[in-house]
């Protein structure tokens, strides 16, 4: 299908992509928990299939996104176990991501596919994160090769969609590479600063790659945008769980997990660690989806000015 046939089509039944990408993105996000689930603990996300925590293989019909969890209401069917609300979450946000990268780039579907397997890598990284403290190679190095060669194979992702077609992969992929490199180098200088005024470890190298991965994706006005806006969603957070505990007298269910520099749990405060891959995912979607346009048109006035 062609691009005029595609608008043509989406223009009669404006409803359907929408619906394709909801559909398709409920199935990712199952896939997904079977991601973060495993591959922390370095299992086959492929074999054995999903099954419950008693052992009984979960049937098709058990395993259909958010419908079954609703239907079954959280628990399940051999064993009465009950199923983590996260399970339905994860489906019911990568099908909402899925919609909004669609609606972000209508008239782009490779774009949008592109966005899509990006922001899939960013919601399995975020729960490994807040899980176990790490974000996996696969979701940082891996996610970087994956950014450089889709800007060459999809230059639009880039806004390189014009054109001589080789020169347009080439200039997206030296983007990529260059959104790789400023970024992880941001992270890394910061990383390195924090750590020589502070005396202590200030950030993990797992972020610094996460960066780089961000920029591949997204340019390097994506990655330097993820670290700015990561520490504000950050801050948000932060103020938000301690806000809820000064007023209820009791830990904030909404706050980050925190620990020890020796890896115990902690109270969050001054000192303790917190994931920041899921603020840097946040703030990442957030420039994917919403700020790219204001942040590119921002730097093009700064640019006239030198």
């Amino acid at each position: 299908m062609n691009p005029a046939s595609l608008a043509e089509f989406n223009a009669v039944f404006p409803w359907f992509f929408p619906a394709v990408a909801f559909a398709v993105g409920a199935c990712v996000g199952s896939f997904l928990n079977v991601v973060i689930y495993r591959v922390p603990k370095e299992e086959s996300i492929v074999s054995p299939g999903s099954h419950c925590a008693c052992g009984q293989s979960i049937k098709w019909h058990d395993n259909i996104p958010i419908l079954s969890w609703i239907a079954l209401r959280g628990r399940a069917r051999c064993c009465g176990r009950a199923f983590s609300f996260r399970y339905p979450f994860v489906e019911l946000l990568t099908a909402l991501l899925f919609v909004a990268c669609w609606l972000r780039f209508p008239g782009e579907p490779a774009v949008a596919v592109c966005g899509a397997i990006f922001l899939s890598c960013l919601v399995a990284a975020t729960f490994i994160d807040l899980d176990h403290m790490i974000i996996p190679d696969v979701f940082t190095i891996g996610l970087g090769v994956v950014g450089v060669v889709l800007s060459f194979a999809v230059p639009a992702l880039h806004g390189q969609h014009c054109g001589f077609f080789p020169a347009d992969s080439a200039r997206a992929g030296l983007a990529a590479v260059q959104g790789l490199f400023v970024g992880s180098g941001l992270v890394l200088w910061i990383l390195l600063l924090a750590e020589a005024v502070l005396k202590k470890e200030a950030m993990g190298f797992g972020d610094v790659k996460f960066v780089g991965a961000i920029g591949a994706f997204c340019g390097w006005q994506g990655a330097v945008f993820a670290v700015f806006g990561g520490s504000f969603v950050g801050i948000a957070w932060f103020a938000i769980a301690w806000v809820w505990q000064k007023i209820s007298g009791k830990p904030s269910p909404v706050a980050p997990p925190s620990e020890t520099p020796d890896g115990e749990p902690a109270a969050l405060g001054f000192g303790a660690h917190v994931p920041f891959g899921p603020m840097l995912a946040i703030a990442a979607a957030l420039y994917l989806l919403v700020f790219r346009p204001f942040v590119a048109a921002w730097l093009a006035e700064v640019s006239v000015l030198f």
